[in-house]
């Protein structure tokens, strides 16, 4: 079998950012208005410090008006409504972000619920699922995970993914649902599988596109893989890397990657496939989320 097309999410999410950053100069060529994004942190968790510190980088570089909201892990879930209601009610903030996850004490449905559906630059409000769910995505903002594994099943397939059979792992609000909504709307046959599913493996066979999003390390290997498909990697995962040192980690995706080399007829990695989409989609939100709050028309779909 010819080798496989390494689908290169950080090129595909650069091309994406550097139109989005036209875009936004443009705005505020027009209008004197940046896009402004706010983000919330509560708390001191690492990873959500690195990803609120790259969403804040990303955001700059688009030339939006970046803004952060660090709070500790101690912040009472009233004061944390409060800050949401005061944002609501900012015209100069066009989308809200509220790094998940939160700490235990505070109600992650009623904080994200509060957000209002026009500023929810992450996708998650049931307004935004909904308006998903009835394939009205010109008045939705599609979660970004979701959306960006859909260019990235493009890049590797052309625009046109109609009659593809579609295989998603994973049944999660954030991505295995949507994904599938997504797909649906692109005219593909759609499979929702999950870690209950009866022979996963002979199922997955069939998938002239898989979304693996379950979130077990490598759990899908070579041999299920349909020969020529093409394979989006939602999953980040840490397994120790003794190989590195002591107590040293790395990042593998739901697939074990090195073996589906040999089945996939395109692949994304991990790290470098998925992850860099999500940040690049989060700022395409951002940005026309700012242009509906300004009265203005949705700009052409990227890519």
């Amino acid at each position: 079998m010819s080798t496989p097309q390494i689908i290169d999410g950080r090129a595909v999410a650069a091309s994406v950012t550097d139109e989005i950053a036209a875009r936004a100069a443009r705005l505020l060529e027009e209008t004197g208005k940046r896009p402004g994004l706010t983000v919330v942190l509560v708390g001191e968790d690492p990873a959500s410090q690195v990803y609120v510190r790259n969403k804040e980088r990303m955001a700059t570089k688009c030339g939006f008006d970046s803004k952060k909201h660090v709070l500790p892990e101690s912040t009472a879930e009233a004061e944390l409504l409060e800050l949401v209601s005061k944002l609501n009610n900012d015209p100069e903030v066009h989308g809200i972000l509220v790094q998940l996850p939160l700490p235990k004490h505070i109600d992650e449905g009623k904080v994200l619920n509060l957000i209002k559906p026009e500023k929810d630059v992450d996708g998650f409000h049931p307004i935004n699922v909904g308006l998903l769910s009835a394939g009205q995505t010109d008045k939705a903002l599609v979660p970004c995970t979701p959306a960006g594994s859909i260019l990235l099943a493009k890049k590797a397939l052309g625009t046109d993914l109609s009659g593809k059979h579609a295989v998603v792992i994973g049944r999660s609000n954030i991505v295995g649902k949507p994904v599938a909504q997504l797909l649906l709307q692109e005219n593909c046959t759609v499979t929702i599988a999950h870690s209950r599913t009866k022979d996963l493996p002979k199922l997955v066979a069939t998938a002239d596109i898989l979304i693996a999003a379950v979130g077990r390390p490598q759990m899908i290997k070579a041999s299920w893989v349909k020969p020529g498909a093409t394979v989006i990697d939602v999953g980040i995962n840490r397994i120790p890397a003794p190989e590195k040192g002591e107590g040293k980690t790395r990042l593998v995706g739901d697939v074990d990657y090195q073996e589906a080399l040999n089945t996939a007829g395109a692949i994304t990695p991990v790290p470098g496939g998925v992850g860099p989409m999500t940040i690049a989609l989060l700022m395409n939100n951002t940005l026309t989320a700012a242009r509906r709050q300004l009265g203005l028309p949705d700009e052409a779909e990227l890519l």
